[in-house]
C-alpha cells in the first residue's frame, strides 16, 4: 500500500505460527520479495493480542503463538533494517473505519469484530483508547450468563467460534471435524433446532453490544468480521436489542464495518503514518 492507502499490490503466504524462528524468516521472505520490485519504506502490521503500539511488544499475540513474549517490531526491524509498527488487529479495523469507512464522521464509535473471538476497537473524543496495559476492547473477556447459570464469556458463547462449536455439540458431530459458518446459517433455514441455536447466538451477540453500548455511550456501533457480510445481521441483532431494558433510551446507531478482509492492513497503515515525524504524501509502498 501507499501512503494514500491505496493498494498496490496484495499475496497470501503461509507462516509457521508456533515457532518464531521460521515465522520471522517468511516475514523476511516476504518483505524481499516486494523489495524486487518496489521502494519500500516500511512494515505495518496488524496483530491479535495485547500489543504495546509504542514498543512494538506482545504480550499475548492469540493464535500467533510464536509471538507470544516477543518484541516483532525490533526483531523485524534488525532483519529487514525497515521501519516497522504494529498495532492490534481490533484497533486496526477501528483506525481503518475513523479515516476511510463507516465512522469518518463519528468522534466516539465502538467496532466489534466478531470471529475466532470477539474484539474491539475504541474511539472517544477522536482519540483511540487503548487502555493502561493495551487491553482496551478486549470485549470478549466479558462475562454473561448461560441458560444453565453458569457464567461463559462473549469469546465462548457470541463469537463465530462458539456458534461452530455449540453447533457440532447439538449435531453430535466431533469438534476436530471442519465446519464453516456459511453452513450452519443455510441449515437454520429448514431446522428449527438449529434456527433456535442461531437466534440465540444473535441474542447474546446483542447483550454484549447493550453492555458496551451503556458504558462508554458511543455515537455508533460497527460490526466487523466475515459475518457482517450478512445482510440479516443488523436486524437480528437489533430485535433482539429492542427486547432488552431501556435499549430504546440508549441512542445509538448499529451498523457493519466499509473494510472487510483489507481492515487490518488499512488501519496498520493509518498506525503507521500517525507515528511519522513528518508525513510525506508519496506513493513509496508500506508493506
Amino acid at each position: 500500500m501507499n501512503q494514500k492507502g491505496e493498494l498496490m499490490t496484495s499475496g497470501d503466504y503461509e507462516t509457521n505460527c508456533r515457532q518464531l524462528e521460521p515465522f520471522l524468516e517468511a516475514m523476511e521472505d516476504v518483505v524481499q520479495e516486494y523489495q524486487a520490485s518496489w521502494d519500500v519504506e516500511g512494515i505495518a502490521i496488524s496483530l491479535p493480542g495485547f500489543v504495546d503500539s509504542q514498543t512494538g511488544y506482545t504480550e499475548f499475540a492469540g493464535a500467533i503463538i510464536a509471538l507470544h513474549g516477543q518484541n516483532v517490531k525490533t526483531l523485524l526491524e534488525e532483519r529487514t533494517s525497515l521501519r516497522v509498527e504494529v498495532e492490534n488487529d481490533a484497533n486496526c479495523a477501528a483506525l481503518a473505519e475513523k479515516y476511510s469507512g463507516h465512522a469518518k464522521e463519528c468522534d466516539s464509535f465502538i467496532c466489534m469484530t466478531i470471529g475466532t473471538g470477539v474484539g474491539g476497537g475504541i474511539f472517544a473524543g477522536g482519540q483511540l483508547v487503548r487502555g493502561a496495559s493495551f487491553r482496551g476492547g478486549e470485549f470478549g473477556m466479558m462475562l454473561t450468563e448461560t441458560e444453565n447459570g453458569q457464567f461463559t464469556t462473549l469469546n465462548s458463547s457470541a463469537s463465530t467460534a462458539g456458534l461452530i462449536r455449540s453447533y457440532k455439540d447439538l449435531q453430535g458431530i466431533p469438534q476436530s471435524q471442519q465446519i464453516v459458518g456459511q453452513e450452519i446459517f443455510e441449515k437454520a433455514k429448514h431446522d428449527p433446532a438449529i434456527e433456535k441455536l442461531v437466534d440465540q447466538w444473535y441474542k447474546r451477540i446483542a447483550i454484549g453490544i447493550y453492555n458496551v453500548a451503556t458504558v462508554l455511550n458511543p455515537e455508533k456501533i460497527l460490526i466487523g468480521g466475515g459475518v457482517s457480510a450478512r445482510e440479516d445481521l443488523i436486524p437480528n441483532i437489533q430485535k433482539h436489542l429492542h427486547t432488552l431494558h431501556a435499549w430504546k433510551n440508549i441512542q445509538v446507531k448499529l451498523g457493519t464495518c466499509y473494510h472487510l478482509n483489507q481492515a487490518g492492513m488499512i488501519g496498520a497503515l493509518h498506525h503507521f503514518l500517525m507515528k511519522e515525524e513528518h508525513f510525506n504524501p508519496s506513493n513509496k509502498p508500506i508493506h
